[in-house]
């Protein structure tokens, strides 16, 4: 698990906003040489990884190496920056948050400023806060001091420190999804020493948190690949905690290990293969019910081409989409140790097809 633990703490500090995803992809191809047998990448940003250039069937590992962010789209007479969501955003959790820009002459800091409670009437301090309503403060003293340094355009990630709590808990803000990232390296990892039947590539997917009506890169990256079998590994709302209601989400647990997925994206037969490797490793498994789709790269992989059979892995994430957001690398391992079990006995003989 030390390997592993290394890898995500490498990726986790990478900005890589939707669209913007080179310095964590970078990351993750370098963690990638030091193993695979050919890494390269794409028009489209995607990044892959790749045990052998033979072997049957073609296997997909898909993780989406993306995180939310912001983007300037307006610079007041004052130098004050105004921006709009990169993925889905809930603007309570900007407010005071200091922001890294990622500008053309390097990185440069700023701060999300609203109004003082001190100056604010009693009516407003009961609202809830919407993003046109925050500002990002950059120190300029004028509209022109503000445009030499940031372009319209120019993306942003929250400032914030990777941090362990307790002995196995990771704090960060891009656990979404750079756990996934890490899970697929890491299988590919144990898998390149074993002699085994597929052709597995491990694939840092871009633009999932743009994705749901474009497609995002998981689409082209297996249009490209054509594999027969995909798994995704991404994460999924930890409910074991405050007012997270059970009967509307399920049980998820935090260290409870991976969570499988049962829907009408998911190969049956390929979910069924995963829970028996699991039984066979002792791994402890989660499940989530997806009857449509799963918000998730799986939703644009099953129909590429004449289709492919897909399964969904999933890492308990509390405080998904916020600068904190919570996994365990105890479910990390896991699903590694589970989908690298599955591939090993994986071969040309197994059926997918419905039916």
């Amino acid at each position: 698990m030390q390997q592993l633990k290394q890898t995500l703490l490498r990726l986790l500090d990478a900005p890589g906003p939707s669209g913007f995803e080179n310095a964590a992809s970078e990351v993750w191809r370098d963690i990638a040489r030091e193993f695979a047998d050919d890494v390269w990448t794409d028009v489209q940003g995607n990044s892959f990884a790749s045990n052998a250039a033979e072997g049957a069937p073609t296997v997909m590992l898909a993780g989406h190496v993306d995180e939310i962010g912001i983007m300037v789209h307006y610079i007041d007479d004052e130098g004050f920056l105004y921006v709009r969501g990169v993925g889905g955003w809930d603007a309570q959790v900007l407010v005071g948050q200091r922001i890294e820009l990622l500008t053309r002459d390097g990185p440069l800091p700023g701060v999300v400023g609203r109004k003082a409670i001190h100056l604010m009437k009693p009516e407003e301090r009961t609202q809830a806060v919407k993003l046109s309503d925050l500002w990002l403060d950059i120190g300029a003293a004028s509209g022109d001091d503000a445009r030499r340094l940031v372009a319209i355009g120019d993306v942003g990630t929250i400032r914030s420190e990777t941090v362990i709590i307790g002995d196995t808990i990771v704090v960060a803000r891009s656990v979404d999804d750079r756990s996934g990232t890490a899970v697929v390296l890491e299988a590919l990892r144990r898998l390149c020493g074993r002699p085994i039947a597929p052709r597995v590539v491990a694939v840092a997917t871009t633009h999932e948190e743009i994705g749901a009506h474009l497609g995002g890169g998981a689409r082209t990256s297996s249009f490209q690949l054509n594999p027969e079998v995909a798994i995704v590994l991404d994460v999924t709302h930890a409910t074991d905690h405050p007012h997270a209601d059970k009967r509307e989400y399920g049980d998820v647990r935090l260290g409870g290990g991976p969570v499988l997925s049962r829907g009408a994206v998911l190969n049956p037969r390929l979910v069924d293969g995963l829970e028996e490797a699991a039984r066979r490793v002792g791994t402890d498994i989660q499940w989530q019910a997806t009857p449509s789709a799963t918000g998730t790269d799986a939703d644009d992989i099953f129909t590429t081409r004449a289709g492919i059979a897909t399964a969904l892995v999933s890492i308990p994430n509390r405080y998904m989409h916020s600068p904190n957001e919570l996994v365990d690398l105890r479910d990390l391992d896991a699903a590694a140790e589970l989908i690298a079990e599955y591939l090993t006995a994986l071969d040309e003989s197994v059926d997918f097809s419905a039916g």
